[in-house]
């Protein structure tokens, strides 16, 4: 009889089969996307610390030894202390919209976003998807897209 192999490829795609609940690599509700998560590995923001954002003109990527688990997905930190700001107040820091793009949600579609093209709005961190829809976001497009969040956002059918 002959052997029955499988490619790393095969056995990827038998996982999400396994799980309960989400899979590693899909944020809550199986939506792909938001937090700019790694769709292999459940990293928000593909790796990039969070806190970061705020502190200098380009993200510093995170390291494993400083990880927090928070919605559903793994959030890295350059260092100690960022991990520590981040998990008293994950909200101040993680993107807004569910890092995913301003312009598609204000559309009413869930785009995203590349944690590399990001910019501070009222102190509030949102992604985009590329630099020219980064330069077309002004307050008019964000309002309307913080405006039509809370109906498009994944939870919201389940009242969160």
């Amino acid at each position: 009889m002959g052997k029955i192999r499988l490619t790393r490829r095969g056995v990827l795609s038998l996982l999400p089969l396994a799980a309960v609940g989400p899979a590693r690599g899909e944020t809550p509700l199986g939506v792909p996307g938001l937090y700019a998560a790694d769709p292999l590995t459940a990293l928000a923001l593909r790796g990039f610390d969070p806190v970061s954002y705020r502190l200098g003109s380009t993200p510093q990527a995170g390291v494993e030894a400083h990880e927090f688990a928070w919605s559903g997905l793994v959030w890295r930190f350059a260092s100690a202390a960022n991990r520590g700001a981040f998990a008293r107040a994950p909200e101040a820091y993680a993107p807004r919209l569910g890092g995913l793009d301003p312009e598609g949600v204000a559309a009413g579609r869930l785009v995203e976003a590349d944690p590399l093209v990001a910019a501070l709005r009222d102190d509030r961190l949102y992604l985009f998807r590329d630099a020219e829809r980064r330069a077309r976001a002004d307050t008019t497009l964000i309002d309307a897209a913080e405006a039509r969040w809370p109906i498009l956002r994944p939870d919201a059918a389940i009242g969160g």
